[in-house]
């Protein structure tokens, strides 16, 4: 019996899954991640695989990465997953369908992940694996039924469950069963497991093991707000404060769906947060930025609700923050990526709640 978790995952990101058993102090290994940060390349999927068709796993990896620094294009998800997590080289991927999972047969523990909710090219009457090709979901199983992890957990938007009048989660969770699995799925909400932050999301669990009996975990008193999450405001830099422009949009009631000022529980964080003013932000009363020269220079000084002051973006830390993630983990990437990162994320409470019911349900450790 082993004393860590061999964990992979795949649209990895900035590592959710990772951070809840960092935060848990459960040793573990990474396996492998796998994330093209976004990047996309243009040539032949086909035409790719015929060439990596007899090249060995490691060699497979690095011509695709190749194909990848061809693009001209930055995977910054790969800059900060390893600004925070030991993996080595050989061990990343850019792209899962290039990824072969015959290699790790037997090896994983615990595989996640969460493909886009895409519209199936194909949706047959066997809803079997095969019905899935040309979306990710395909891979994400495919990579299930050549390992074999004890356990997986995939992630996605509530929409999946009604996407195509429920055609899509029909097919995804036949493929689930088709792959010999005991599978669980749930919505569960951040705000329920300790952050304050109304983002829903569906989470499935499966098993390889049949006779395992999971439950999900159940909601918990939130005891904290938006507030608790901040950083003081003298310490903010700059560049988050908002101008003329800006505070007038955010303080427009025609646009309250969009932006939302200090609220006690924030809006599902997104990709796009933070600009065009979309998302949450701070209002700052004067008094407490009035000796600050920089930040009076930039920031528009009016009033919202009766008080004069200014707003200001919520900053990289504090999303990372309200996505469950500790201060230890290191922002390395410029603005644009820091905001998509942590709004495309996993909230790290969340799994680590997952987690806890699923050591309780299974020996993880077992060989």
């Amino acid at each position: 019996m082993k004393d860590f978790i061999n964990i992979a995952t795949v649209f990895s990101g900035i590592g959710a899954p990772e951070q809840a058993l960092h935060k848990m102090g459960v040793k573990h290994n990474i396996v492998f991640a796998c994330d093209n940060g976004e990047v996309e390349i243009k040539k032949d999927v086909d035409e790719i695989k015929a060439e990596i068709a007899s090249l060995n796993n490691d060699e497979a990896n690095e011509y695709i990465k190749s194909i990848y620094s061809k693009s001209g294009k930055h995977n910054y998800m790969k800059d900060s997953y390893f600004a925070n997590y030991d993996i080595n080289e050989k061990n990343w991927y850019e792209d899962i369908r290039f990824l072969d999972g015959k290699p790790y047969k037997g090896k994983v523990d615990i595989l996640v992940g969460g493909s886009p909710c895409q519209s199936f090219s194909i949706i047959g009457k066997r809803a079997g694996l095969e019905d899935t090709r040309g979306t990710l979901f395909y891979d994400y199983a495919r990579l299930i039924k050549e390992i074999k992890p004890k356990v997986f957990i995939y992630e996605n938007v509530p929409g999946m469950l009604t996407h195509d009048k429920g055609n899509t989660w029909k097919v995804i969770n036949s493929v689930f069963d088709s792959l010999g699995y005991k599978v669980y799925k749930s919505l569960l909400n951040a705000k329920d497991f300790g952050i304050p932050q109304d983002r829903q999301r569906l989470f499935v669990v499966g098993f390889k093991d049949k006779n395992v009996n999971f439950e999900f975990p159940q909601p918990i008193n939130l005891t904290t707000k938006f507030f608790d999450y901040l950083e003081a405001n003298n310490d903010v830099e700059v560049k988050h404060y908002l101008g003329k422009k800006g505070f007038e949009f955010v303080t427009n009631p025609k646009y309250r769906n969009r932006a939302r000022i200090n609220p006690e529980i924030i809006q599902t964080q997104k990709a796009n947060q933070q600009f065009n003013w979309n998302g949450d932000f701070v209002f700052v009363p004067y008094e407490e930025i009035a000796n600050n020269e920089k930040i009076l220079e930039r920031a528009y000084v009016s009033e919202w609700n009766g008080r004069r002051g200014v707003i200001r973006q919520l900053t990289y830390r504090e999303c990372l923050r309200l996505m469950g993630f500790s201060d230890d983990f290191n922002v390395v990437v410029p603005n644009v990526p820091a905001y998509r990162q942590a709004g495309n994320s996993i909230v790290v409470n969340v799994l680590e709640a997952i987690y806890k019911k699923i050591f309780e349900a299974v020996n993880i450790y077992e060989d």
